[in-house]
């Protein structure tokens, strides 16, 4: 029997569930990558380990980690009160810690550019869009955390997918976050905190 992954990418059917799950896995989850990877080339750009420095760097570390472990559960969990209510936690931190981060980026030297705030547009709006799609494919599970979950016995732990996502999928998406975001955001987190001990060993010369 063909795996989950392949079929949705096959297009077998018109089914809309089908059409929308194929749009979130190969659509909007790595098209997430490009402005990720636009807001890191800006960061570099106005050079953000001479201004707003590690604090931000750490932010976005943070940020990603709102984003990402709700994405890695979705990946391998079926959707259920519990999943929703992380995503939907997950989603809403994000956006309070995303005011954070561009607060800190203003109270800095560093200038963020109308084209790093239209970046950022993209980066706050896609986890509603995600989690919206989500919801319409999983409608009796919103109801049923509307419900707090009575009647449903799995309602609150993580349930492995009963049609799991191929090995081929995880491992291409797991690559791709490597490489569009744990290296560029590491390298950025690298820089800032280099930066910051080559300035307290010039002021301790200084004194």
């Amino acid at each position: 029997m063909r795996d989950r992954a392949a079929e949705i990418a096959a297009g077998t059917t018109v089914d809309v569930g089908d059409v929308t799950t194929r749009y979130l896995l190969y659509g909007l989850l790595p098209g997430w990558f490009v402005p990720g990877l636009a807001d890191w080339v800006m960061h570099r750009r106005t050079r953000i380990e001479d201004t707003s420095g590690t604090k931000e760097s750490l932010i976005h570390s943070l940020m990603m980690a709102e984003v990402g472990l709700p994405i890695a559960l979705t990946l391998r969990y079926e959707v259920n009160p519990l999943l929703l209510t992380v995503q939907l936690g997950g989603a809403a931190v994000h956006e309070a810690t995303a005011l954070w981060d561009v607060r800190t980026a203003v109270d800095s030297d560093r200038e963020v550019k109308p084209l790093e705030q239209h970046i950022h547009s993209f980066l706050e709006s896609l986890p509603f869009a995600a989690l919206a799609a989500l919801m319409c494919l999983h409608a009796d599970q919103v109801k049923s955390l509307a419900r707090d979950g009575r009647g449903h016995k799995d309602a609150w732990r993580l349930v492995p997918r009963r049609r799991p996502l191929s090995p081929g999928y995880l491992t291409g998406i797991g690559a791709a976050i490597g490489a569009c975001v744990l290296l560029p955001y590491g390298e950025e987190l690298l820089r800032c905190l280099r930066t910051a001990r080559a300035r307290k060993k010039l002021s301790r010369k200084g004194r």
